[in-house]
């Protein structure tokens, strides 16, 4: 686990321990990953593609890598807890110093969805929800050749694959979740113990707009960051 700011040093705890005593489940996901920024869209496919209306934005900062994200992931989608169903990835970097030790790897629901264009069966196994605009992937209709989780414009790529069933697994704004019926919510935010995750209908502008400040004055009094 990464450093504290330095703000609170001699009282033996870091703001993340208290953090990470503060959650309901504790565990740790080892292994680093740099995050790799979007390239520019092609202007002739970024037009082509609907905007989407649903997207989420996270607080690095709040998040105590607890990853009950993940498993309420897995859990609405698949009906098991199990971390490699999840659509959300929680990193954990051990050598990274706070904040950059815990990463919230969400789908951007890109305006230039390369993982869309890059599907063989685009439209049919990859597919963009003609209402919200939403990029999702048809379990059904995937045929496993990985080319989506290459073409993702982030590393580690935002889409999995499902070792057992042979799929690509993409987060779909929890608009098909069928061990879960709260329609209109999604999973990981409902169940995140900080608060480090919230749905927005309206775009972030670029990359660091999906990484917003959701701390207010209870985490102050904590003697917890605020900026």
């Amino acid at each position: 686990m990464g450093k504290d700011n330095g703000d609170n040093k001699g009282n033996g705890m870091t703001r993340r321990d208290f953090v990470k005593m503060s959650t309901t489940v504790a565990a740790a996901l080892g292994g680093a990953a740099a995050l790799t920024l979007p390239s520019r869209a092609d202007a002739a496919d970024a037009q082509t593609a609907p905007a989407s209306k649903k997207f989420l934005v996270v607080d690095q900062k709040k998040c105590a890598g607890c990853m009950s994200c993940m498993l309420a992931c897995s859990m609405a989608h698949e009906g098991s807890s199990n971390l490699s169903s999840a659509r959300i990835q929680i990193i954990d970097d051990a050598f990274a110093e706070f904040p950059n030790d815990i990463e919230i790897a969400v789908c951007r629901q890109c305006a230039d969805p390369a993982c869309y264009y890059a599907c063989p069966l685009k439209d049919k196994a990859l597919c963009i929800d003609p209402k919200t605009g939403v990029r999702y992937i048809n379990k059904k209709e995937c045929i496993g050749c990985r080319k989506c989780i290459e073409a993702c414009h982030f590393t580690p790529s935002r889409i999995s694959f499902n070792l057992k069933y042979k799929v690509a697994l993409k987060c779909d704004m929890c608009q098909d979740t069928p061990f879960w019926k709260q329609t209109g919510k999604q999973a990981c935010v409902e169940v995140c113990p900080q608060k480090a995750i919230k749905f927005t209908s309206e775009q972030p502008s670029g990359h660091k707009e999906y990484n917003v400040n959701m701390r207010g004055e209870g985490w102050a009094k904590l003697g917890l960051p605020t900026d």
